[in-house]
């Protein structure tokens, strides 16, 4: 079998090239100069056995990053699995603007933290993050991801929608949450669609916004005055995001392209 043509044939020649080339480098560890000089002709029976199992598994549909068992964010390399959401270049843009923006050694609660992407690259950063998710799984995945990254944050395990009791202040408060409409479904490729979480993923066709208003609810609570609120939100409702944002007393509200110029990021302040 020819690995390479046959991911190449599945899903074109970039995107085939990409994958290959991603297996190589993390899973056997050929650089894309190795490849091109062929190495990866010269792998041992054990490894090409291996190499079969895991391109059969990405032809069938998996999402690379669960079949390695492992995705590259913000610099680091995250363990993932299907109890959570792959992290997004999207995302590590938001840390990125976090980082830049924002003093070092700020108290910071990532609201569906998921793998720990978030909170984990802000803690190595140089912030005290708390993590919050509400499901046992991605928690118990992200404190992995922590303690092999050797990342300082707490976890919580709550249901932002009916959060426990809390007096804790924090001075920013990030959040990636569920933010597809469900009739955005079937524009979704089958590998986010048949792999991925849902619980991660979608929200009600009559409440794109739902945990946007939680988390904002939440945040003119527990944020420190003059604190911030970072979203990374739906392209189709940046206005929207915006204008509840204003509605519940926030100030400064901002949206923010990602690098392909789509509205991306929200950013407000808590008066």
């Amino acid at each position: 079998m020819n690995h390479l043509q046959a991911l190449i044939a599945r899903y074109g020649s970039g995107e085939g090239r990409a994958l290959y080339s991603l297996i190589m480098e993390q899973r056997f560890g050929l650089s894309l100069t190795d490849v091109l000089l062929g190495k990866d002709k010269e792998l041992s029976a054990d490894s090409l056995a291996e190499l079969s199992i895991i391109v059969e598994r990405v032809l069938g549909g998996e999402p690379v990053q669960y079949v390695l068992g492992q995705c590259v964010f913000c610099g680091h390399t995250f363990a993932v699995r299907p109890g959570v959401l792959i992290p997004r270049p999207e995302t590590a843009e938001l840390v990125e603007m976090m980082a830049r923006t924002l003093p070092d050694g700020l108290h910071i609660l990532d609201i569906g933290t998921g793998s720990g992407c978030i909170a984990i690259s802000l803690a190595l950063c140089g912030f005290r993050p708390t993590a919050m998710d509400i499901s046992a799984e991605a928690l118990q995945i992200a404190r992995e991801n922590a303690q092999n990254l050797g990342a300082e944050v707490e976890f919580v395990q709550d249901d932002i929608l009916h959060p426990s009791p809390c007096t804790d202040k924090w001075d920013a408060i990030v959040s990636n949450p569920p933010y597809i409409c469900r009739k955005e479904a079937a524009e979704m490729e089958e590998t986010v669609l048949g792999h991925e979480p849902h619980i991660a993923l979608f929200v009600p066709d009559d409440n794109p916004l739902l945990f946007y208003r939680a988390i904002a609810t939440y945040a003119m609570e527990h944020l420190t005055p003059g604190g911030s609120l970072w979203f990374e939100i739906n392209r189709a409702y940046p206005e929207e995001t915006c204008r509840m944002l204003n509605a519940t007393g926030f100030c400064d509200v901002t949206a923010c392209n990602d690098a392909f110029g789509n509205p991306r990021f929200v950013k407000a302040i808590r008066p």
